[in-house]
Parts: C-alpha cells; structure tokens; sequence
C-alpha cells in the first residue's frame, strides 16, 4: 500500500511558534495517511515546534538549530559561522538535499515565499510544486524580495493564498502577472485541541483589565505603538496591563522602550510559550497592533475562545472579524489603538454586545473543507 501513496515534500527554514508552523502542522497531522506520504525538509532543526510532528512524518534537516549549539559565546559564533556556510553550500547545490533526502517526491510544497527558491530549484524536476502565499505584496519590508517573487511564481503548477485579501492585493498590484491555477485555502483550527489547551491552567492576572496578544516580535507587529497608547492610557487614569507572549528580534529594544516609558511592570513579556491559549482565554481582551498580516490563525484562536478582539484591519482579519460585531478594527494608529483601549476598558456593554456574537463563531471554521481542498489539488496535480 506504501508505494502507492503519493509522497509529498514540504520545504520550510525552520518551526519557531508562529502562524505558517501551525499550518504546516495542521496539514501533517489530518492529510489522510492512507493517501499520502509525507515528509518535512528543514533547513535548520530549530524552534520551539520543532518536535512537534506526528509520528508518521519523515523529518530531515540540513542544519542543527541553536537549541543544540553551546552556552560558550565563543564556540557558539564558530558554530553559527559553520551553519552559516553549510546552509549557504545547500542553497547553491541541491544535490546536497537530494542527497540527504534520498528519495523523489511526487509533490513539492513551499508553505511561504522563504522556501520558494529551494522548491523551484529541486533536482527532481518531474514533482509538481506548490507554492503558499501568505503575505502582503504591497508590504515595505517585503520589496527587496518581490522582483524574485515575482519571477519565482509563475514556475508553480499550482499556487495557494492564505486569504483572499492576499489574492486580491496580488492582482491589483501586478495584474498583467501569470500566475498558475490557484485557489484561496484558509488556515484550519483545531478547535477541540484549542479548547482543551485554553483550559490546562489559569493564569494569575492583576485585578485589572487584562489585554493579551501572541506574536513574534518584530517591527511590523506593532508592539512598539500599543506602548505608547498604553503608557497615555495610565498616564490619563485608564488603569490596566498587557501582556505579550512571543519572542523575535524585537524583544531588547521593546523592551528598553517599556524602561523608558516606565511600563515595565504592566507591559509584560512572557517570550514564547507553546501553550499561549489559557492566558488568551483568560484575559478580558485580545489585542494584535501588527502592520500587516495575511491570515492570522491567532485571530481565529482568539474568536473560538470568544474574546473580545481590537486588531489593525490589515491583511484577510476584515475577512474573520465583523467591524463592531465580532470585533473591533482600527487602523495602524496609536491613536486609535488608545482610543479602542480606551472603548474596552470603559464600555462593558459594548464588550458585552461582542461576547454574545461569539457564542457560536466556530461555525465559520470549516476545517474538513480546508483539508479536502488541498488533498483534492495534490491528487489531481499527480493525475495531470
């Protein structure tokens, strides 16, 4: 039975917490066994999901993450200069993967831009390739990147967007790109498994308005904006206190920031977590500031366990929250981020209104149907 499943690849750099390694989970874990093989090529062997795959799945990787690497800051630069030019000597020569793979695939799948070169470049040149297309591409930070991108996405057999708006955006901007048959396919939820790990603990918050958000920190996410509306809040009397689970870049300078404006202490930093949901469950709001988005799964983590959400109406969130009905949308402001705090914290029956809207949110999430639609395109993509 083995040798007549369709075996698929999937390419990605490595599985720290966030929204594109939740996917790429989602779909190892419910594509039918029965149906395909599937394998996971990293190029580092690192992040906090990274032993996070189904028992079923092959995993390889090029590169031992950091998470392996010595505490001696001296040895650790050598072994980073290493990695460094062992992933640099893998990109230039894919026969180093082919190698380490040892085996063709009938399908190769990039879940982002980032692995779009190491899926076009495969030796095997009779898999079809899929590319998944999560992002902006009208996006600042993303420009450097787009002429490649743009080169790089007519060569797909096939091409996924994470959300509709990422589709339209795409069009809009260069509507005279080829780009191959395609499909919307949003994010799936595993909304039992959501619930169960919102309810493993409950955390102990100050007895104040609680405002939570999961997030890599990076610059786009807009951290540093919600404190400076957060620092105005308490200045003008609107106590209450945030909290921040994620790690990234960012994190130093968000927190020198939070020194500066003295928030330290009602500005929290929890870094990464790989359960976030009890601290999401059990605040009174969810927050995410970011700059641009595509889907976020955070936002539909954050409605399944019905909390009231303020997000920046970026990206496909308008395609996930009702403006004023399931949520509130404000746009990449700090004034308005504090003016949407502000509505929380001091109109509970606006809050109220939003709750009851939620009772029955899980509705929207049809998550068979997601899973469907990509065995459907993989099989008839082996077919042609």
């Amino acid at each position: 039975m083995k040798n007549n499943k369709i075996k698929v690849l999937f390419r990605h750099r490595s599985m720290e917490m966030g929204g594109v390694e939740k996917v790429i989970l989602s779909m190892l874990n419910h594509l039918d066994t029965n149906k395909f093989q599937m394998t996971i090529c990293l190029n580092l062997n690192q992040g906090e999901l990274r032993n996070e795959f189904p028992k079923h799945i092959r995993k390889v990787y090029i590169a031992d993450g950091k998470e392996d690497f010595s505490k001696n800051s001296v040895i650790l630069k050598l072994q980073l200069a290493k990695r460094k030019l062992k992933l640099q000597k893998a990109q230039k020569k894919p026969q180093i993967v082919q190698k380490l793979l040892n085996e063709n695939f009938d399908i190769e799948i990039a879940p982002t831009y980032a692995a779009f070169s190491s899926v076009l470049n495969s030796l095997n040149k009779n898999s079809k390739k899929i590319g998944w297309f999560h992002s902006d591409i009208t996006f600042p930070n993303l420009q450097p990147l787009v002429p490649e991108i743009l080169k790089q996405i007519p060569q797909f057999d096939y091409f996924i967007f994470g959300s509709q708006q990422t589709k339209d955006v795409l069009i809009e901007t260069y509507p005279n790109l080829m780009i191959p048959e395609n499909q919307v396919i949003l994010n799936a939820i595993p909304i039992e498994e959501l619930r169960d790990k919102a309810a493993v603990f409950k955390p102990e918050f100050p007895n104040k308005p609680i405002f939570v958000s999961v997030a890599r920190l990076n610059s786009r996410k807009g951290f540093h904006k919600l404190m400076d509306a957060h620092s105005k809040l308490l200045k003008d009397g609107f106590d209450h206190h945030i909290i921040v689970i994620g790690d990234g870049d960012e994190k130093e300078n968000l927190k020198r920031q939070a020194e500066n404006l003295g928030v330290n202490k009602s500005f929290l930093f929890l870094g990464s977590l790989l359960n976030p949901y009890p601290y999401v469950k059990n605040a009174d709001f969810f927050i995410l500031p970011s700059e641009s988005e595509s889907w976020p799964l955070i936002i539909a983590d954050a409605l399944i366990l019905q909390k009231p959400i303020i997000s920046t109406n970026v990206g496909g969130i308008p395609e996930m929250i009702t403006h004023g009905k399931t949520g509130y949308l404000i746009n990449y402001e700090t004034t308005e981020m504090y003016d949407a705090m502000k509505k929380f914290i001091t109109e509970p029956e606006f809050v109220s209104n939003i709750q009851k809207n939620l009772h029955n949110i899980e509705k929207q999430f049809d998550n068979q149907k997601i899973f469907d639609a990509v065995e459907n395109i993989i099989s008839k993509l082996v077919e042609k």
